[in-house]
């Protein structure tokens, strides 16, 4: 696994709506419960979160003043050039690099030729997130 963009947050900052890093995949926490601490321990923090890639479900149980990795996303712009099935031919509004991505199903309908797509690069992988 390359080393790519990441931060480290204490697990105790944690709140929903912010992304981590479990088991490798980039993951955007759906919940955070805290638990007493108890007589010789430290306050647990549970965390429900949603991978960002693959949308599988994770939970992670740690002490509150444990650190965790977050990734560092980066929300970009770009236009789509081509669309082939499943597949959209993009170039980046700030590089022109242009590269293939694949479609969200929730945006297959919105994605055609010409249009302007906001993207997140995670990881190293680019996930197209919204038509604008």
């Amino acid at each position: 696994m390359t080393d790519y963009e990441k931060k480290l947050v204490s697990v105790g900052t944690l709140k929903k709506g912010d992304t981590i890093i479990i088991d490798g995949v980039p993951c955007r926490i759906t919940d955070t419960a805290t638990s007493r601490p108890g007589k010789h321990g430290h306050a647990k923090v549970n965390l429900m979160a949603v991978g960002l890639l693959d949308g599988k479900k994770r939970n992670m149980v740690m002490p509150g003043h444990d650190r965790v990795e977050a990734p560092i996303v980066e929300k970009k712009s770009a236009q789509i050039l081509s669309v082939t099935g499943e597949t959209a031919h993009v170039m980046d509004m700030e590089t022109y690099e242009t590269y293939d991505m694949e479609i969200p199903e929730e945006l297959k309908d919105q994605v055609k030729e010409g249009v302007e797509v906001l993207y997140w690069l995670v990881m190293g992988t680019r996930v197209m997130k919204q038509v604008k």
